[in-house]
């Protein structure tokens, strides 16, 4: 196992997988987490991981924003929102990639505040630091 030196799990998500996206299912080992997988843009009834992904990635983004300002101890005018949008590319050379764009929405904070947590969660979110230099991110602050 690959862990840094000096860090403890905290938490690991067991989940199993039957059928792959074409016609799986997946569950969770404490089975919270119970879906039907499906490929984009058919029209059987499921999510897909891209969906999983940008909803994984949008909750853990928001959550990392949350502890910024708590120790900034900034007071907010309403809930922090996040519009994520994950695509599944296919190139000739590369093949399968992934691209993702998460929109920040981040009320009652003045422009140049707003932009300094989004900058800052983007440093600490386990799901930016996984994905940074290995697909195309954009995050920009609506």
């Amino acid at each position: 196992m690959d862990q840094k030196m000096n860090s403890k799990i905290l938490y690991t998500a067991k989940t199993h997988v039957t059928g792959g996206r074409e016609h799986g299912v997946a569950r969770s080992s404490d089975g919270r987490l119970d879906v039907r997988l499906g490929v984009p843009g058919t029209a059987r009834i499921g999510t897909n991981p891209e969906q999983l992904f940008a909803a994984g990635w949008s909750a853990c983004f928001e959550s990392a924003i949350g502890l910024i300002v708590q120790k900034r101890k900034i007071a907010l005018s309403g809930d922090v929102t996040i519009d994520a949008e994950v695509d599944l590319n296919l190139s000739d050379t590369d093949g399968y990639s992934l691209t993702a764009r998460l929109n920040v929405g981040i009320p009652g904070v003045e422009r140049d505040v707003a932009q300094s947590l989004i900058d800052e969660a983007h440093q600490i979110c386990p799901y930016s630091k996984a994905t940074r230099g290995n697909i195309d991110v954009t995050i920009k602050l609506v």
